[in-house]
């Protein structure tokens, strides 16, 4: 098991949700702080050069964990069940760029609320049919780029379509494809899913990537999130892939990521998931 805190580019709004800003100079200050990696938080691939990037990785020693893409909801406003077949053909089109990017840099791309949603005249059954048919025509292309697409659960409170990690693998086992799988985030799961580690253990063969934060979107550590359980979950489901930092940067970036792995790396230890 590895450990990666979420980054985005210096440029990415207010609306991103990561921990540090600015790539080059959050790739050495994840290494400086003992992650193994990090996830990029993009909105499209021409965001980052890939020639800087392998520098920047290979002077810190760090590897990318995988590309996240809440900025292609957030910020271009794309989602893979939107009616018009026009937007949907963007979503290809962006989603395309960036598998390619992850073919070199993480093979995994992480889908949250670009998933899409249920709209006012939409129903459940044609919301599912609009995403299993994008989501199965992107895990193709991933495919050629030995990619893996992993679909991240987001509570009630945020999107109305695949709230839970039993939700997310019922969708998943729909799109029919070997490249994908679930990215569980425990901060989620402390309201959707009633026994967390029973639920990670459940879906151990689905589990392809994690996201940590606490109760709260704090820290690891500063909430009410009983990690032992998670992590003794993860431990009898023999989990080897990457965990993500993804929380608040608060107080302040820099004392939140420390706070982050300063918890983290010896739960690793201590339940005996150290890379």
């Amino acid at each position: 098991m590895k450990l990666s805190v979420v980054v985005a580019g210096s440029q990415a709004p207010s609306s991103a949700f990561v921990v540090w800003r600015g790539f080059e100079e959050s790739i050495q200050k994840a290494a400086d702080f003992g992650y193994h990696g990090v996830e990029l938080a993009l909105k499209s691939a021409d965001e980052i050069e890939p020639k800087k990037l392998s520098q920047w990785l290979s002077k810190a020693n760090v590897e990318v964990s995988a590309i996240s893409t809440g900025q292609v909801f957030a910020s271009l406003e794309l989602y893979f069940t939107h009616p018009n077949p026009e937007i949907r053909e963007r979503v290809i089109k962006v989603f395309t760029g960036l598998i390619r990017l992850a073919r070199d840099f993480g093979q995994m791309i992480n889908v949250g609320r670009v998933r899409g949603f249920i709209a006012e005249n939409q129903t459940r059954t044609e919301t599912e049919r609009l995403f299993v048919d994008t989501t199965a025509r992107l895990c193709d292309i991933a495919a050629k780029n030995e990619v893996t697409i992993v679909i991240e659960p987001v509570n009630r409170y945020e999107i109305n379509f695949v709230n839970s990690v039993d939700e997310g693998a019922a969708i998943v086992r729909q799109v029919k494809r070997d490249n994908i799988g679930l990215m569980p985030d425990v901060f989620h799961m402390n309201i959707e899913d009633a026994k967390i580690g029973e639920t990670l253990f459940r879906y151990k063969e689905l589990i392809k990537y994690i996201h940590f934060a606490d109760s709260n979107r704090w820290a690891p550590g500063h909430g009410h999130l009983n990690f032992d359980e998670v992590f003794d979950a993860l431990k009898k489901a023999q989990f080897d892939g990457w965990a993500a930092i993804e929380i608040l940067p608060k107080p302040d970036p820099d004392a939140a990521a420390k706070q982050a792995v300063e918890y983290i790396l010896p739960k690793m230890k201590q339940y005996g998931l150290v890379a």
